[in-house]
């Protein structure tokens, strides 16, 4: 008997090791408790895709309609001048992020849906430009994706810096899943990194490829809702959408193929297969993905003594289920997910803000701020 419990005591610790070595086997749980609640600080915003903390604490809030937003001393002012934004599906203003140095110079960088360039319907566009009172002015166009389409699916977007100041962000792959990502000569389902000028670094990974957009950092992507940089090692992390299962979470790495649509852990939204392999050689595996999907948008690492038993955690927003997600990573592996502020909406975005709040755009809602309860 006692041979037969230890064996059956064996398995059981087998079957459990390997399954916590299957990021998709990290269930979401709902915690007991959480210190936190949520406070509105900018009511009645339909979809505020991307926000942005000046230095006098007020925010520059995008929403996706195409209306970019100043909120100061609790009011809501509109920014005049912003170039025509193509608004189609998933598409139009989408991100905002200042300069790494806005105080000396006041650039601020824009993502949306332009109908600018060669065919009918829209493509991702980059620019950068400066406010004066309430008029967008100084507006350089960085960067804009060929082939337009009318297409509404997937568009990206978010920017981010890196340590030594060069710019990235993100475009989906626009619809077209068999060509786009897996062909450097196109744009869509890249990962794109410029000078801060929209200049293109000597050192990208195909400047000397021909054909190549010189401007890709990496492919293989399939819509990149989240990118940020992290904290302690300086890496851009990103996360996408997959299909029905198979959002991934991924830290970018120059010239590397991610392998949107050849390797994947999801299916076609009608339940038939694309494809039956989740690795191959050459291309990356994601370091953590979601089955079932949440429809992940927007991600900040917790790096703030507001939140103790936060802290070195990654949120991340769910559009699907209405929750916000934090995972506790560990030697880069997933081992601990959990839901917050179940049912409070779609969350569009979550920002770790310069006074040290976590705040996060929630559809239909506005921005919320996450306090102590002893606040």
């Amino acid at each position: 008997m006692k041979s037969i419990i230890s064996f059956f005591g064996i398995v059981l610790v087998c079957f459990y090791s390997c399954a916590q070595q299957k990021p998709s086997k990290v269930e979401a749980k709902t915690p007991i408790k959480t210190n936190y609640t949520t406070q509105i600080v900018v009511p009645e915003l339909d979809i505020p895709w991307g926000m942005e903390f000046l230095p006098d604490g007020s925010i520059l809030i995008t929403e996706k309609d195409g209306r970019l937003i100043h909120f100061k001393n609790d009011n809501k002012t509109e920014i005049s001048g912003f170039p025509d934004v193509y608004v189609r599906g998933q598409g139009g203003l989408l991100d905002v992020k200042l300069h790494p140095e806005y105080a000396s110079n006041d650039w601020i960088y824009f993502t949306y849906g332009s109908s600018e360039g060669e065919g009918t319907g829209g493509h991702t566009a980059l620019i950068r430009a400066k406010i004066d009172g309430n008029q967008l002015v100084d507006i350089q166009h960085l960067y804009k994706g060929e082939g337009n389409t009318k297409k509404g699916q997937h568009w990206g977007s978010r920017i981010e810096f890196d340590n030594e100041g060069y710019l990235y962000f993100s475009i989906g792959d626009r619809g077209n899943r068999d060509v786009n990502p897996q062909d450097i000569t196109r744009d869509g389902g890249k990962i794109y990194r410029l000078n801060d000028d929209g200049s293109i670094p000597e050192d990208n990974p195909f400047v000397n490829e021909e054909n190549a957009k010189k401007a890709i950092y990496s492919f293989g992507h399939r819509n990149p809702q989240g990118m940020i940089k992290h904290p302690k090692t300086g890496d851009i992390w990103t996360h996408e959408h997959g299909p029905r299962g198979g959002d991934e979470i991924n830290i970018i790495k120059k010239g590397k193929n991610y392998g949107w649509p050849v390797i994947s852990y999801g299916i076609n939204y009608s339940g038939t297969t694309f494809t039956d392999i989740t690795e191959k050689e050459g291309m990356e595996k994601p370091l953590f993905y979601w089955v079932p999907s949440i429809a992940p948008c927007g991600m900040a690492f917790v790096n703030s003594d507001r939140y103790p038993d936060w802290n070195g955690s990654l949120l991340v927003g769910s559009l699907k289920f209405e929750y916000l997600e934090r995972l506790i990573i560990k030697n880069k592996k997933v081992v601990k997910r959990e839901k917050l502020f179940e049912n409070l909406g779609r969350f569009r975005n979550i920002k770790l803000a310069p006074d040290g709040y976590l705040y996060a755009g929630v559809e239909g809602i506005g921005i919320v701020k996450i306090i102590p309860d002893s606040f």
